[in-house]
Parts: structure tokens; C-alpha cells; sequence
């Protein structure tokens, strides 16, 4: 990762309301802090901007790398991956319970690659609901 400037840092948690822009998780109450992921990798030509920047957990980063696309699954064809900046949330995803339901070929590909709907996640997202931080707030949900 490219050096990051902490006023992008701050914009980039800020916008995304403390949650990662690809599973939802809030930041609150997680032990590693979250990673400022660049959505087109600086290696392949992605500016440090604004606009090529989200907030993303350490697993969804971490599993993301520098990768674009993804299999979707049904199609079996590559795609590029949710982007959160340029594509709005809630019409690519939704939620059945704390299962998270790919509505588009990107978001498919998405939740396969990240593992979204893996069963450590799924226990997380109970425990966040319990806490009332699951699902997360439908503004969060409904904007790039």
C-alpha cells in the first residue's frame, strides 16, 4: 500500500460511516484497525484519490489484494468486483438475515472471492445484530 495522507485516511472512514464498503462490518468494537483499500490497485495505474479509495475490514482486504474481478459463479465468466465508488451498494446486494445475496454478476463474484457469506462471518454478523449494528443503517446502504 502507498503512503496515505491522514486527511484522505479521515475522508475515506468518514464517508463510509466506520464500515467496510464490501462486507458492511462496523469498525466499532474490532480489534485491527481497518485498511484503506485502493479499488483499482496503485500497481495498475490506480490514483491515491478520493474517488479510488474505501474503507474495507482486514478480511476483505486482505482477500481483495490487488485483484478486479472475480468469477460469478452461475455464469462461470469473469467480472469485474463491486466497485464503491461508481456502483451504489443496495443494487448490487442485499440481505436475507445476515446472509448477504449478490442481485448482480459483480456482486456474486464479490461475495465468492471475499468469502462474504463464509460461517465466521455469518456468526459475526449475529453478534453485530445483537448489538444493534447489523444490518447496517439503509442510508450507509444506499449510497456510492
Amino acid at each position: 500500500m502507498s503512503w496515505l495522507p491522514a486527511r484522505l485516511r479521515q475522508h475515506t472512514v468518514d464517508r463510509a460511516e466506520g464500515r467496510c464498503e464490501y462486507c458492511g462490518l462496523s469498525q466499532s468494537g474490532q480489534v485491527a484497525t481497518f485498511h484503506v483499500d485502493h479499488i483499482v490497485p496503485v500497481a495498475a495505474g490506480g490514483p491515491t484519490d478520493v474517488e479510488n479509495l474505501a474503507l474495507a475490514c482486514v478480511s476483505c482486504s486482505l482477500r481483495k489484494a490487488a485483484r478486479q474481478t472475480a468469477v460469478d459463479p452461475p455464469g462461470n465468466r469473469e467480472v469485474p468486483l463491486f466497485h464503491p465508488r461508481r456502483q451504489i451498494w443496495s443494487e448490487h446486494f442485499r440481505w436475507e438475515g445476515v446472509k448477504l445475496v449478490g442481485l448482480t454478476a459483480s456482486a456474486r463474484a464479490t461475495i465468492g472471492l471475499l468469502k462474504l457469506n463464509r460461517p465466521l462471518m455469518l456468526a459475526n454478523r449475529e453478534e453485530e445484530g445483537l448489538l444493534e449494528r447489523h444490518p447496517p443503517p439503509w442510508t450507509w446502504q444506499c449510497r456510492k
